[in-house]
């Protein structure tokens, strides 16, 4: 059921079934301008079901709007193309090429492929990936008109002034988009209040997780009279970057004696020594797209431990093994 969360302003929440996000938090924005759909589920039946049924109560159907995207995550873009029908999407210019480029996003999955056996992911597991893991399975398909967007460019859409602020680390490209003028700020998942982000490694950023925050500093400097997340519950918005900055050097501090304690050991190892919050026995119980998130994960950890000095990685016979410095 969609809610007015201010004037001209609506939350549409689209479940993503089976997975431990529970739901995503689309936007409609609604000026006289026309509509403007910010985010808007996996492209899944269950999701495609609430998203436009809720604008339907809205008055707005499947190619009467534009969408803005946050980031290029399936959860996010997933339904994007049907939703604009032939409109603008827009994203990040960081990220469009991973929606929009198909030859783009087969060589990211080939480079990060090979990361990860290097890293030790087994191979009978990544066989399963491309049915186990919605990046992969849910994605947007081929086909959609996008529009890229550079940092501080401003949209006047949905009756809004929209500021795009470039915030990379939770992937390349990640935007949040504010609005100077009512003091809103839509965080996509740079910033979540009861969920810790995923910050995994990405072949683009030598140091995702060293971006992520500093990206987290910037976003700091903002004083929202509201805050919006993509996923869950709302709070303070400095508080939680605050939270989420010694949260990550904690995680740092574990992921370094992982490796002390274990030295000579890649990321699939090492991230079976970290603690993870998901409902399994075991490190081999884990779910196979869990697994996937938690050494990409240990992987950003790993690099800005690198980045740091505190840590070094050998490739031997085409396996990672990392040593305390």
């Amino acid at each position: 059921m969609p809610e007015e969360i201010a004037p001209g302003i609506y939350r549409i929440p689209v479940p993503l079934v089976g997975n431990p996000l529970k739901e995503l938090n689309a936007y409609l924005l609604k000026g006289e301008d026309g509509a403007l759909l910010i985010d808007t589920g996996f492209r899944q039946p269950a999701c495609r079901e609430a998203l436009f049924s809720g604008l339907r109560e809205l008055g707005v159907r499947r190619g009467e709007m534009e969408v803005l995207l946050t980031h290029l995550h399936s959860d996010h873009s997933g339904l994007a193309p049907e939703a604009a029908d032939g409109r603008t999407i827009y994203v990040s210019e960081v990220d469009r090429p991973s929606l929009d480029d198909q030859d783009y996003r087969s060589r990211y999955w080939g480079i990060m492929d090979v990361r990860f056996r290097e890293e030790g992911f087994p191979l009978h597991l990544m066989a399963r990936m491309n049915e186990t893991n919605p990046a992969r399975s849910m994605a947007p398909p081929s086909g959609g008109h996008y529009e890229g967007l550079t940092d501080g460019q401003i949209l006047e859409k949905g009756g809004c002034r929209i500021q795009c602020l470039l915030v990379p680390g939770h992937t390349p490209g990640q935007m949040c988009y504010w609005l100077p003028d009512r003091g809103i700020l839509f965080t996509g998942d740079h910033v979540l209040f009861d969920i810790t982000p995923n910050i995994t490694a990405w072949p683009v950023m030598p140091d995702a997780l060293g971006s992520y925050l500093e990206s987290l500093k910037k976003i700091r400097a903002y004083d929202p009279a509201l805050t919006l997340p993509g996923h869950r519950k709302t709070g303070d918005l400095k508080s939680r970057v605050d939270h989420l900055l010694c949260h990550h050097q904690q995680r740092l501090e574990e992921a370094l004696g992982a490796v002390k304690d274990h030295p000579g050991r890649g990321a699939y190892d090492l991230a079976g020594h970290m603690t993870w919050k998901i409902r399994a026995s075991s490190w081999e119980d884990f779910p196979v797209a869990q697994k996937w998130f938690a050494v990409g994960e240990c992987m950003s950890h790993l690099d800005h431990l690198m980045a740091l000095g505190q840590v070094r990685r050998e490739t031997v016979g085409g396996k990672a093994a990392y040593y305390a410095i």
